[in-house]
């Protein structure tokens, strides 16, 4: 019996969001809307996301001693997130810079800060926790060797799911044991490189080529596609109003990891996750844009 529907290993940061008219071109300054503060980081914003569904979530993660780590611990608390496994100290918690535009299109740049500071040690010592998962998720905004400890260290029957954002090469250990990976366009074109072909189909192939068991590319407002090397399937999306996208992909990855934990099929998770990714982009923030499973049947 598992203790966790989810573990969710990653970064925790204090979104500062401004809203602007236009991006400024490089030497240039524009004018922003108010300054907002908000909990968020890709690790912190699946959790949350999961465990608004009703999955029983806990993260893996660490903050600075600060008003930005008290901000996500309550946060994390609000939505039932079990905040055991985050760690305090070594650096400043984390900060992403973001603006956005009147389209609800986002550009966010990232100060790690204590994200850089959770460490292999700090896996092997929370054996406790991936014991107690049904089902781990990670991201790249903490260090790669990390990643790599909590694959190292994943019990016989531990699903993982990775989405690799920020993108980078990744080794074939990380690979092998992503089911699925989760990329978008963006994501897909970097660690393919030059032979990443231009249709989604392409890149479902060519990730699938370098060792998970499963990839799935996201497509924003067209859905989903999945392949698990049987064939691929597109999963549409819900028509909405976007008004902010910040977040949405995290709240896309936290569905699916949950369904597939409870036994939905690849494509059936996705379906359901495109539906509260599509539900997260009509509300401004991140987490607080996140619905319930309510929410997302009324969608």
């Amino acid at each position: 019996m598992y203790d966790y529907d989810l573990l969710v290993v990653g970064s925790a940061n204090a979104d500062l969001v401004i809203g602007v008219e236009r991006r400024p071109a490089a030497g240039e300054t524009v004018l922003g809307g108010d300054l907002s503060t908000h909990p968020g980081g890709k690790g912190a914003n699946q959790a949350v996301a999961a465990a608004r569904l009703g999955a029983r979530t806990a993260l893996l993660a660490r903050v600075g001693e600060d008003g930005h780590g008290r901000l996500l611990l309550d946060s994390l608390r609000s939505a039932g997130v079990d905040p055991s496994g985050v760690l305090a100290g070594g650096a400043p918690t984390g900060v992403a810079l973001i603006t956005v535009d009147p389209s609800g299109d986002n550009s966010i740049v990232v100060s790690p800060g204590a994200n850089a500071r959770l460490t292999p040690a700090d896996v092997r010592e929370s054996a406790a926790l991936l014991r107690a998962a049904r089902v781990v998720s990670a991201q790249l905004e903490i260090p790669l060797e990390t990643v790599a400890e909590v694959v190292r260290n994943l019990p016989s029957g531990t699903r993982f799911v990775l989405n690799p954002s920020p993108p980078r090469p990744l080794p074939a250990e990380v690979l092998a044991a992503c089911d699925p990976l989760i990329v978008n366009e963006h994501e897909a074109r970097v660690i393919l490189g030059e032979d990443a072909g231009a249709e989604p189909e392409d890149w479902a192939r060519g990730l699938l080529a370098m060792g998970p068991r499963s990839v799935v590319v996201t497509l924003g407002a067209e859905g989903a596609l999945v392949y698990d090397g049987s064939g691929t399937a597109r999963v549409a999306s819900v028509k909405v109003d976007a008004v902010d996208t910040t977040g949405a992909g995290d709240a896309f990855t936290a569905a699916l990891a949950w369904k597939l934990g409870a036994g939905a099929s690849l494509a059936q998770a996705a379906g359901y996750a495109a539906r509260v990714g599509a539900a997260a982009v009509t509300r401004a923030g991140a987490q607080e844009s996140y619905p319930t499973a309510e929410e997302v049947e009324q969608l």
